[in-house]
């Protein structure tokens, strides 16, 4: 007799860990992917318009894959999709590489990045926590941030985008427990999926933080 008949909740951790090995596995390639294509685009000394382009085409690329995330296709796809948006980051990386000390604030944000993402996500796989609570409060300030980043974009002032920005990496922190919580606790079951929301997770992560601590070297 099929052993995940008799024993369910075991045959569901063994789903479930798969899931979670899978998902970590791809985001840890799909993140460096991202960076290689990242200082291809600081090297290229991409533009600002063409920064502007490579940002659309990966919002393009994000629905494909999403589209795409059940089929064999799918992991050529988020490929694709990541490595548009690291692509993406060259300008911005280079605007702060050209700062005195800029490599040492880009590696400050990496490094920070890395450790808030590891603690919280650390805490939501050992706990096992289900944070679908936040749900609610994650998009409306989203929504929120996302208005008042648009409103910004034609006021241009300073003091509210590093406030935007404040208000990114908090999101950021919050969505980490809540898609760490959703595959842990079986709310998201396709590891490709999983991988995409992860690492916007930590892209938006790093760049708000990139800018709040470049804050006081820009000028």
């Amino acid at each position: 007799m099929n052993q995940e008949i008799l024993y369910p909740s075991r045959a569901s951790g063994v789903v479930v860990n798969k899931m979670i090995r899978n998902t970590y596995m791809l985001l840890a390639m799909t993140l460096a992917f991202s960076a290689v294509c990242a200082g291809i685009a600081m090297a290229l000394q991409i533009s600002p318009l063409m920064s502007l382009g490579l940002s659309i085409g990966g919002l393009i690329l994000l629905f494909v894959t999403l589209r795409k995330a059940e089929s064999a296709a799918g992991l050529l796809w988020v490929f694709a999709f990541t490595g548009m948006e690291g692509a993406s980051l060259g300008y911005i990386l280079n605007h702060y590489a050209g700062m005195a000390n800029g490599p040492m604030l880009i590696m400050q944000a990496l490094g920070l990045t890395a450790a808030i993402f590891v603690a919280l996500s650390g805490y939501a796989l050992t706990t096992k926590k289900d944070f679908s609570f936040m749900r609610g409060f994650l998009i409306a300030g989203l929504v929120v941030v996302l208005v008042a980043g648009i409103v910004n974009i034609f006021l241009g002032n300073s003091a509210v985008f590093m406030a935007l920005n404040a208000g990114v990496a908090l999101l950021m922190t919050g969505f980490i427990l809540f898609d760490t919580s959703r595959i842990v606790n079986g709310g998201e079951t396709n590891y490709i999926r999983a991988t995409i929301s992860l690492y916007l997770d930590f892209l938006n992560l790093f760049v708000s933080l990139l800018h709040l601590l470049g804050a006081g070297s820009d000028d």
